[in-house]
């Protein structure tokens, strides 16, 4: 299901929240903060939000919990997944936060085709912080030893696509006090 790499208007800033119903997708690499950012970002603006983990089929979880990184083919039916429930949200007219790696451009292609109100919001740091935080979080099926092939297959998100980029060294609250301003601009 790889999508083309074209171009999309990049901008998120220039329309408010209250337009339209806006499509956002937490991303970046496991353990970058996808799930804290993107509850507390969902509470705030009073979005309905998703933990795309909860979308792996138990195969996926299975493997990924022994240490394997996933393909291409393990990742396009929990893609469908997670495209699945932002139609859902968008034929009731709902925004929602929903995670997801999307580590590829093709990925990100995928899940905007057709639905101009998705955006990114795209969780970079550091790989020695990120890795501190996998290490001392727990009850996880990710294993801190895939973090490596998480950056292999990192594809940081460019300039044609509508992303915010979000800073995870800054503290929560002011991180998610600077992705709101983005977003209502």
């Amino acid at each position: 299901m790889p999508g083309d790499r074209k171009s999309d208007s990049a901008a998120v800033t220039g329309r408010s929240c209250e337009e339209a119903p806006m499509i956002l997708v937490v991303m970046g690499v496991s353990g970058c903060g996808k799930s804290t950012v993107g509850q507390l970002l969902a509470q705030r603006l009073g979005w309905s939000f998703k933990e795309g983990d909860e979308l792996h089929p138990a195969v996926n979880v299975a493997k990924m919990h022994s240490g394997t990184p996933l393909t291409d083919a393990d990742r396009w039916p929990w893609l469908q997944k997670i495209a699945e429930q932002m139609d859902a949200w968008r034929n009731t007219g709902r925004s929602g936060l929903i995670t997801c790696s999307a580590l590829a451009g093709r990925y990100r292609d995928f899940l905007r085709a057709g639905r101009p109100e998705v955006h990114f919001l795209y969780l970079k740091g550091e790989k020695s912080l990120i890795a501190q935080r996998l290490t001392a979080r727990t009850g996880h099926f990710m294993p801190p030893g895939l973090l490596d092939s998480q950056f292999v297959a990192l594809e940081p998100p460019t300039s044609e696509e509508p992303v915010i980029e979000a800073d995870i060294a800054v503290p929560l609250q002011e991180m998610v006090q600077q992705i709101e301003r983005r977003l209502r601009l």
